[in-house]
């Protein structure tokens, strides 16, 4: 096993204690090294030559339960080796199997119509703690080990860190071009009126140019905890997925841009639903987003939360993008990686940890009410989020969300949107 994988994950699991605490955790099954450390973590067979990235590695049902915390390896046997308190949870295995999306990588014919991995097939849905951020849990039991072996640690902030308020601009306008105009016709002539409108020159008649009222519901959470960020297909893609193609350079785009520089908002990558395929794509699609925002990219999220191999978050890298906000399940809301912190993106294939950093997504919009997916009602739909704050407020986590300018023509979201800003502003 790569050392600064194991060290990065004690480090992690130890959170604002690590640098003061990590040194005396070891992750050893040799009796001779127990006396250098305070606790050992003794190793489950999940990293050994022929069991790693094999189905043989995979959790088995149901799980052991840990002073009520699921284990994905490992047993409940605690014991004291000379001055040494020696765990055989192991923690270290659990958490790198949901921070690195192991199951994905090792369960590779397990996709859905897009390729991408179901969240209702996934280990967290099926041990039923999607809605519980479970690696912070593993990082609470590391840290009372720690005490009671006699370290003084220091226990993680509550509150909410941050909040990032994401929106997905799938399509700009519905009235923009005539097709979309031939279309209201056909419909009704309310909606025909709106369509000439828009087509014939003002813009923010258009249902879906709902920019300055997502703009106008994020400014509820204070400047200082929240970074609001679009994220911008460009144009590229071939598949029906990708339509409409919008032409970023547009007066219209370069109007838009203009507001998010003046609201304080940030421009990332959408990566198409073809470059989901082809990840060679990314680096020309970002490219071409970066001449029309005249600035730098640096964060990314998916079409259709289309990342569907782990390891192809290698040509994030390599296009420059140093940050990802795809890792939310679609058919499911919660903690996808089990954690509410930005984590670097470890690499299953290779087990290394690399510069990208990840931001787990909690919640989509269409997650909530499509009823292939969730299917809640308002009210079901606002407890759930509420639930998912709670839990990220009580690890001192981030909260991401992601609306879509679209959505919010819906009554469904144009109400519930709000109310979930309103619950998160209060918090602060």
């Amino acid at each position: 096993m790569n050392a600064n994988v194991t060290d990065y994950i004690i480090k992690f699991l130890l959170g604002e204690s690590a640098e003061a605490c990590s040194g005396m955790v070891g992750y050893t099954a040799d009796v001779e090294q127990f006396q250098y450390y305070k606790v050992v973590i003794y190793p489950s067979s999940f990293f050994d030559e022929g069991i790693y990235a094999t189905l043989a590695s995979l959790p088995n049902f149901p799980l052991v339960v840990f002073e009520n915390i699921p284990l994905l390896y490992g047993n409940t046997k605690v014991e004291w080796v000379g001055k040494t308190l020696v765990v055989h949870a192991d923690v270290v295995a659990s958490a790198y199997f949901l921070l690195s999306r192991y199951e994905e990588f090792v369960r590779r014919d397990v996709r859905d119509e897009h390729g991408r991995f179901p969240g209702k097939e996934s280990v967290p849905v099926k041990g039923e703690f999607i809605a519980r951020p479970i690696v912070e849990e593993y990082g609470g039991l590391l840290r009372g080990w720690l005490k009671q072996a006699g370290v003084d640690v220091t226990e993680p902030t509550n509150g909410i860190r941050r909040v990032y308020l994401t929106h997905d601009v799938d399509a700009l306008a519905h009235y923009r071009k005539l097709r979309g105009v031939a279309s209201a016709a056909l419909r009704n002539r309310g909606e025909l009126k709106c369509a000439l409108q828009t087509f014939c020159g003002d813009i923010n008649k258009d249902p879906w140019y709902t920019f300055p009222w997502l703009l106008e519901c994020d400014g509820r959470i204070c400047d200082e905890k929240r970074n609001i960020v679009f994220f911008v297909k460009p144009g590229g893609g071939k598949s029906r997925e990708d339509i409409p193609h919008m032409n970023i350079r547009s007066s219209d785009f370069q109007s838009l841009f203009n507001l998010f520089r003046a609201k304080g908002a940030f421009v990332g990558l959408h990566a198409s639903y073809e470059a989901g395929k082809k990840p060679c794509l990314i680096r020309k699609e970002k490219q071409v987003l970066e001449r029309g925002w005249r600035n730098t990219i640096c964060f990314n999220r998916h079409h259709y939360l289309g990342s569907r191999e782990p390891e192809d978050m290698q040509f994030l890298l390599d296009a420059g993008i140093e940050e990802d906000f795809t890792m939310g399940y679609a058919d499911v809301a919660g903690f996808r990686l089990g954690t509410c912190r930005p984590v670097r993106w470890i690499n299953p294939l290779t087990r290394e940890v690399t510069r990208l950093i990840l931001h787990p997504l909690i919640v989509m919009d269409g997650t909530l009410s499509e009823p292939k997916y969730m299917g809640l009602g308002e009210e079901q739909a606002f407890a759930y989020v509420s639930e998912l704050v709670d839990q990220t407020a009580r690890h001192g986590g981030d909260v991401c969300l992601l609306w879509h300018n679209t959505s919010v023509v819906l009554a469904y979201h144009k109400r519930l949107y709000p109310e979930i800003i309103k619950y998160i502003a209060a918090m602060f």
